[in-house]
């Protein structure tokens, strides 16, 4: 009797590992955004040099709005990348690595410009393996997921057509406080003229941050406000108080037009009445303290008028 050999079952590759997938997607993430900033800080400012547009400012706006069209590209070309299916947690985790790589940046490069570049060196040494130990582990791991969950890194709204009015005057008035810190940045000069540069330790050349600082840096400003905003009104458990407060607003009885006049008019003239009772009271006690029982002294109206000239003040 023939035997019929067994083919032995094709092995299924086991699924990635989510934490594997999460930290990896983060720093391809978070090299991808660097690299665009540095596209839009270094190489589009480079293709400026050297044009002049009418004149100082027409040339700087011209410039800062082909940056941001090359970071908003880069970011919707991101968006594309991750997928329909990107990793639990990806914002958060690219957000957190960014935030890593920029504390690192400045602690080592404060370290080395101060003390030189071998204690920087073994600073950047120690840093970077803190800084790997942490993203890699389940710390790591629930802090990405953590900052993903509070909602600040994503665009959609929440419960879009509840509590409109609060949300609106809510994030107008959030705009209105960062708006006006911005203007009085700029109003004031706060901002030196020129190209954000920071000197590098260990030999390399000098970075630059932003071109025209003085306008770049309020408009970034100014986006990181409207994006503060937008996104302060959708954060889940502030926008279900604004929509709480909203509906208890809804149910307050507004008197009528006519109403309101009648009780405006009892007020001013109950304070007008309050006012005269007052001066009145007030001089009486005057005269009685002064003309009657004498025990405070009397004003003189003409010592009174040559100490408002001199600036000197009389003496009882």
């Amino acid at each position: 009797m023939a035997t019929t050999a067994i083919q032995p079952l094709p092995t299924q590759t086991p699924p990635a590992n989510e934490t594997t997938r999460l930290l990896v997607g983060s720093v391809i993430g978070a090299a991808f955004i660097l690299g665009g900033i540095v596209v839009a800080g270094s190489v589009v400012p480079k293709l400026f040099q050297g044009v002049t547009l009418g004149n100082t400012f027409v040339t700087a706006f011209i410039k800062i709005l082909a940056q941001v069209a090359v970071v908003g590209g880069l970011a919707f070309l991101g968006g594309k990348m991750a997928g329909a299916n990107p990793p639990r947690g990806l914002r958060g985790g690219i957000f957190l690595v960014i935030s890593v790589v920029i504390a690192f940046f400045f602690l080592v490069r404060a370290v080395a410009l101060n003390f030189g570049d071998i204690p920087g060196a073994v600073v950047a040494a120690g840093l970077g393996a803190l800084g790997v130990r942490f993203l890699a582990s389940k710390r790591g791991t629930d802090t990405m997921n953590t900052i993903e969950e509070q909602g600040w890194l994503h665009t959609t709204a929440y419960k879009r057509t509840q509590g409109r009015r609060m949300r609106q005057y809510t994030m107008i008035g959030i705009l209105l406080v960062g708006l006006s810190g911005v203007w009085s940045m700029m109003h004031r000069d706060v901002l030196s003229t020129g190209d954000l540069v920071y000197a590098m330790p260990f030999g390399l050349p000098s970075l630059t941050a932003m071109t025209d600082a003085q306008f770049s840096v309020p408009l970034v400003l100014a986006l990181a406000t409207l994006w503060l905003a937008w996104r302060a009104i959708n954060i889940p458990t502030f926008a279900d108080f604004l929509i709480a407060t909203e509906a208890e607003m809804n149910k307050v009885s507004w008197s009528s037009r006519k109403r309101l006049v009648q009780d405006t008019i009892v007020v001013l003239i109950t304070t007008l009445l309050l006012t005269l009772f007052l001066l009145v009271i007030d001089l009486f006690w005057g005269w009685f303290l002064s003309d009657l029982l004498h025990i405070l002294p009397k004003a003189d109206p003409n010592k009174a008028k040559q100490s408002d000239e001199t600036g000197l003040k009389q003496p009882w």
